[in-house]
């Protein structure tokens, strides 16, 4: 999820080796910069996975369809 001009910047931060170890390799990434880089990257396709589903499941909601149980297990 590169962007066209991708700035990058140094920056100092305390992790944990033994996760960050575990990171890289579970990502398959050749450097643990890399392994950071894949991690924020799932992160942020994450985050618009959820948004997309959530205003999908808003649309949906909206539209004013009526839901049914065929087995009518749900009724009362």
């Amino acid at each position: 999820m590169a962007t066209a001009k991708a700035q990058i910047v140094h920056k100092q931060f305390r992790l944990d080796t033994r996760k960050l170890k575990r990171a890289q390799k579970a990502l398959d990434a050749a450097t643990e910069s890399e392994a950071i880089e894949r991690a924020l990257d799932l992160a942020i396709a994450e985050h618009e996975r959820n948004r997309l589903g959530a205003e999908a499941n808003q649309r949906f909601l909206k539209s004013g369809i009526e839901i049914r149980d065929v087995y009518r297990a749900l009724e009362a």
